[in-house]
């Protein structure tokens, strides 16, 4: 049975493996900075390409490989490059495909950092960004110019969960010769495929449900072998945004059980949200596994899952929130996400601080609202943690 034909699963435990003379079972760890030729003419032969082989670990290493190539295999895609941060990813990739003087349209609904980014400097460098509604594809239409190069969107959002139709929008790319980008980072592989819908590219938070664990920080861009393979990896060779070996390592262990801990950080999302809605403090629940939820079709039709993470509005504004967030004890207070422990956030003062209040108030991001990721704990412990603050409120 040839590698392509395994399921998910399969792949996430045996893609990109090639065992050493020493027959490991277990993903080998190749930690070294360089690597010794057979000749001269050897090392002159690789460094110009003619012929395959490492060089320096900086854009050549077997366990950063392992990675690429088993992540490729879990999208679905051609070619795969690891990098030292989801925002390296991300600046990888538009460092890679961008010039003065392009444009770009994205989502408002992105991570507060990738909108500073994008202000902050990309606009240094002349390319120009116009954000528009995640879910309205008319918006996204009559943004698009003469010079728009690509369109770049979380879905699903962080932190309201919001919902893009990835199949409408690709197409709506590519009927003006322009790249999709997908930030994928919510679901992985194990819910959502955005290859399978049309986007061009895929990027990764590997530091999210790649790891699992919040043990390591790491990135990945995932596309065809010009896209990616020529022009995003031509970056990292030159501007040097490396993932180290060991994290890669880290990160193949986290693939390994992917599917499993997805599922289970669904399920218990969608009890928590269910629950948080029969609270009398709580406005409104963000998660698109909700009936009431304004894509929750949509997203039962491209996802397999709905996700760890859900966001609640609280009555009372910021200081009703913060009361909820420093009345928990089992919950970790941190802006990261994807972990096995649960941990719970205040995005306007968090992930989104960096934001100007007009920037907050067009991306939904008010003072009462909460995020959590929801991990791997009892359920009515989680619950009996919020209880804590939620009761307070009343």
């Amino acid at each position: 049975m040839k590698e392509q034909d395994w399921e998910l699963e399969t792949l996430a435990v045996r893609a990109g493996q090639h065992r050493t003379h020493e027959c490991e079972h277990s993903d080998p760890i190749f930690m070294t900075s360089s690597y010794v030729f057979g000749s001269a003419a050897e090392a002159e032969a690789r460094f110009k390409g003619e012929i395959p082989g490492n060089i320096y670990s900086r854009f050549t290493n077997p366990t950063v490989r392992m990675f690429e190539q088993r992540l490729a295999a879990l999208e679905g895609g051609e070619r795969c490059v690891a990098t030292a941060s989801g925002m390296s990813a991300i600046l990888s990739t538009f460092m890679a495909l961008l010039q003065n003087g392009e444009h770009i349209v994205a989502s408002r609904a992105i991570f507060g950092t990738t909108t500073v980014l994008l202000d902050k400097y990309m606009a240094k460098f002349g390319v120009e960004t116009t954000f528009v509604d995640l879910t309205d594809s008319d918006v996204w239409r009559r943004a698009i110019k003469s010079n728009t190069r690509l369109l770049f969107l979380e879905t699903p959002s962080n932190p309201l969960t919001e919902v893009a139709d990835v199949k409408a929008l690709a197409d709506l790319a590519h009927e003006h010769d322009c790249l999709l980008v997908v930030d994928n980072c919510f679901c992985t592989p194990a819910l959502q495929r955005p290859f399978e819908f049309g986007a061009d590219i895929v990027i990764h938070s590997a530091t999210k449900y790649i790891d699992g664990q919040g043990r390591c920080v790491g990135g990945a861009v995932v596309g065809n072998k010009e896209l990616v393979g020529e022009h995003v990896y031509g970056f990292l060779r030159t501007a040097g945004p490396t993932m180290s070996p060991f994290n890669a390592w880290v990160f193949l262990k986290g693939l390994e059980t992917l599917r499993i801990r997805m599922q289970a950080h669904c399920n218990s999302a969608l009890d928590l949200a269910i629950w948080l809605q029969e609270q009398p403090a709580v406005a409104r629940v963000h998660y698109p596994g909700l009936p009431q939820h304004p894509q929750h079709r949509l997203a039962a039709s491209q996802q397999k899952g709905f996700g760890g993470v859900l966001s609640f509005e609280i009555k009372g504004g910021q200081a009703a929130a913060w009361q909820v967030v420093d009345n928990t004890r089992l919950l970790s207070i941190t802006a990261n996400l994807g972990d096995t422990k649960s941990t719970i956030t205040h995005p306007a003062t968090t992930t989104h601080g960096r934001l100007t209040p007009e920037q907050k108030a067009e991306a939904g991001i008010g003072d009462g609202l909460l995020r959590i990721a929801v991990g791997l704990e009892d359920i009515g412990d989680i619950k009996a943690d919020l209880a804590r603050g939620l009761d307070r409120l009343r």
